[in-house]
């Protein structure tokens, strides 16, 4: 299907690696221009040889000035800006809330939260020149069903679903949509850390955590990088033209978080 992205400006953060490096590489196929961040500089660094149409930049979203100046330095390099992504996160501790340092959800709402609004607050100006605009944010599956033990992480993601709905309704008559989309299982190293460190915490094997997992889903595999880049190009196309406020779930009919 062509999603006629040619020429689409895109910028992601987060996106030097996982999901974020698969939707970027999935926007270039599909001729799009794409600049994206990451907190690693190293990890973007590497990007100039394996990526070099990608425009890459270290930033630290939960840092104001410093993603503003990511997004205008990203935006006239681009020409203009179509499409933000919000994708930039960390996974916060994990723990029960008594034993969680104020420094650990301060730190984890600060990127998966505030780092969007930080985004989109530079954006807006430029998407509102666009003639497809659209914002998508990355929630989680933590967003819509809770996740003990994983409070922080959770808080952030239910706040992107509140943020995603509301600049759905203030941004929409300026036709700029506004969805967010919800991963399930993701397969890749970023999920694997996760189930660990709930291993280690509750004093489980790796197995046991993931057959658990898995126990509360319907379609019991791991969505892929790829399933989740398919639904942000989609979104972000004119085919997705009246899609907006939506919180869209790839998750396998998962029924809850353990």
């Amino acid at each position: 299907m062509d999603l006629e992205l040619t020429g689409h400006r895109v910028i992601l953060t987060g996106a030097a690696a996982g999901i974020g490096l698969e939707t970027a590489r999935a926007f270039v196929a599909e001729g799009a221009r794409v600049a994206i961040c990451d907190v690693d500089g190293s990890v973007v660094a590497s990007l100039a040889d394996s990526d070099p149409t990608i425009l890459a930049y270290v930033c630290d979203v939960a840092d104001r000035k410093m993603t503003a100046e990511f997004v205008a330095r990203s935006t006239r390099k681009m020409g203009g800006l179509d499409t933000l992504v919000n994708n930039a996160g960390i996974a916060g501790p994990t723990g029960p809330v008594e034993d969680i340092s104020p420094e650990e959800w301060d730190r984890c709402i600060a990127v998966c939260l505030t780092g969007q609004f930080n985004a989109v607050r530079a954006a807006v100006p430029s998407l509102r020149l666009s003639g497809n605009p659209s914002i998508i944010n990355m929630s989680s599956l933590a967003g819509r069903l809770g996740f003990r033990l994983r409070t922080p992480y959770a808080a952030a993601k239910w706040g992107v679903i509140g943020l995603t709905r509301s600049l759905s309704i203030e941004l929409g008559p300026s036709g700029i949509r506004v969805n967010a989309v919800i991963p399930g299982l993701v397969a890749g190293d970023r999920q694997k850390r996760v189930l660990q460190a709930k291993a280690r915490r509750l004093g489980s094997s790796f197995s046991e955590v993931e057959s658990q997992a898995f126990s509360y889903t319907s379609i019991r595999e791991y969505v892929t990088p790829r399933q989740i880049a398919d639904q942000i190009l989609f979104l972000a196309s004119a085919r997705g033209r009246t899609i907006s406020g939506q919180a869209i779930s790839i998750c396998g009919d998962s029924q809850m978080l353990a």
